[in-house]
């Protein structure tokens, strides 16, 4: 059939532009490998056959799929939303789909590494928020393309993640600047996927205090699950039962820090006045709560590994092992203030209002 009476193929763009059907595909991709002049005489040719990229024909010819897949621990979170919101319109932008695999516990974890259904589906892999065993790396490294960790440091693979040590140093050192010394630090117990983050706040929170001099006193470390009303409950119990109780208390996540202001207002002790507590993340209940907090921002953060694993895509001598470290800032709100004085009226909470704070969560 004359070219005329048929659909024009990537082919005949080619030769019309004089260039090859992959650069065709490149070009018409949006892909930034590809001369103004090249480009121009593609495009060119495009209109003048009336043709449209088509992504089954591109595959065949460059041997991509034009999707990226993205591995995720839960879609349910502030964090994945906010990443995944800006992430999808920009890979969108330059001709790729998203596709999303959420492994929510150890029996679809399983399966996915058994199966590693992206090695037929996509042409890049994006994991976020996993601590992953060597195994596991070591499977996903033989896949053969682009795989970029998010809010993650993986040692010889790019990665995109925040500072986290450096975000908690600075929050405790807010706290510290105020006058507090019995410093208390709260872990997010079951968030999971997240014990990379958790184990660098725990470890800035704890160089902050020993360039500040104050001794380290693991009984002021506790965890509870954020949603778990009793566990905060009895974590807050566990600290106000100390002989020198902390006047501040530094929580590893937003949602965790909220909980404990609740907690402690229905215990009759003021925050910030008597109790000063200090959140992470920036989450929209930050600001609902009025939360002092170091925030990140994972809009940026998607951002970036869009950035990242487009370059890796475009280009074939793009560095594979990568590392791109986004900033934290402090946001000082109205739940930090000075470290209560000595008096009756500044006095540090003390043994009776552990009891008050188990009574708290009998509040419905």
């Amino acid at each position: 059939m004359p070219a005329a009476q048929r659909h024009p193929t990537m082919t005949d763009v080619a030769e019309r532009a004089g260039v090859s059907a992959s650069t065709v595909s490149r070009t018409l991709r949006g892909l930034s490998n590809v001369s103004p002049g090249v480009r121009a005489r593609v495009e060119a040719a495009a209109r003048e056959l009336n043709f449209a990229v088509s992504r089954h024909a591109s595959s065949l010819v460059t041997g991509r799929t034009g999707v990226v897949a993205v591995l995720v621990p839960t879609l349910n979170s502030w964090f994945m939303g906010s990443a995944l919101s800006s992430l999808g319109p920009m890979l969108r932008a330059a001709d790729l789909e998203l596709a999303v695999y959420v492994i929510p516990d150890l029996a679809e974890r399983a399966s996915f590494f058994e199966r590693l259904p992206a090695r037929r589906n996509a042409d890049a892999l994006l994991v976020f928020c996993f601590d992953l065993t060597d195994e596991e790396c070591a499977r996903l490294d033989d896949l053969g393309m682009p795989v970029v960790y998010v809010s993650q440091h993986a040692g010889g693979r790019p990665s995109v993640y925040v500072d986290d040590v450096a975000g908690a140093r600075d929050g405790t050192r807010h706290l510290l600047n105020l006058g507090h010394r019995r410093i208390a630090f709260v872990q997010a117990q079951g968030a999971t996927g997240f014990s990379f983050s958790s184990h660098g706040r725990l470890l800035g929170y704890r160089q902050a205090l020993a360039e500040a001099g104050v001794p380290r006193d693991d009984s002021l470390v506790v965890a509870a699950p954020p949603e778990d009303k009793r566990a905060v409950v009895e974590a807050i119990g566990r600290l106000l039962s100390l002989r020198e109780p902390p006047t501040a208390v530094f929580a590893e996540q937003d949602e965790l820090a909220a909980s404990l202001v609740r907690t402690l207002r229905r215990s009759r002790i003021e925050v910030p006045e008597r109790m000063s507590v200090l959140g992470f993340d920036d989450q929209p209940v930050a600001e609902w709560f009025d939360l002092s907090t170091v925030a990140q921002s994972p809009s940026d953060m998607g951002r970036v590994a869009g950035d990242l694993v487009l370059a890796l895509l475009d280009d074939p001598d793009a560095d594979p092992r990568r590392h791109v470290v986004l900033p934290t800032r402090l946001i000082p709100r109205a739940t930090t203030a000075p470290a209560p004085g000595p008096g009756a009226d500044g006095a540090s909470p003390g043994r009776g209002e552990a009891n008050a704070a188990r009574n708290a969560g009998r509040v419905p």
